[in-house]
């Protein structure tokens, strides 16, 4: 690590060792801190190094079992009555869905029917 010295007014100093004092920590370690913070903020827009960072961040994780399967799952729950897939997925996971969903999946379906058949009454 290099050493530097800086002035610094002592309004500056006094709040540093304020801010110091009140994470009991030492004005060098606030000062990092607070460089590392500014750095971080001051990254270009265009920048993706945080993206390479993450890729492959969950590769080693064994709580969810299968990465892949997990992540459809997950979709999966996401899946509403009014879903064109709704019958699909449902099959599926039968686990994720209840009665109430395959109530408000027959409700969408007869107000969808209802209104294809007012669509056609009115054509005529």
């Amino acid at each position: 690590m290099t050493r530097i010295l800086a002035d610094l007014p002592e309004e500056d100093i006094r709040w540093l060792d304020q801010r110091a004092a009140e994470r009991g920590i030492s004005r060098a370690s606030l000062l990092r801190d607070v460089v590392a913070t500014y750095k971080a903020q001051d990254q270009a827009p265009n920048d993706k190094a945080w993206l390479d960072q993450a890729i492959g961040i969950w590769k080693d994780r064994t709580d969810i079992g299968d990465a892949v399967e997990w992540q459809r799952r997950e979709r999966a729950s996401w899946t509403r009555p009014w879903d064109d897939d709704y019958e699909a997925v449902r099959a599926e996971f039968p686990d994720l869905f209840d009665e109430t969903d395959d109530r408000e999946r027959q409700r969408y379906l007869d107000m969808s029917a209802s209104r294809t058949t007012g669509q056609k009454r009115s054509d005529r």
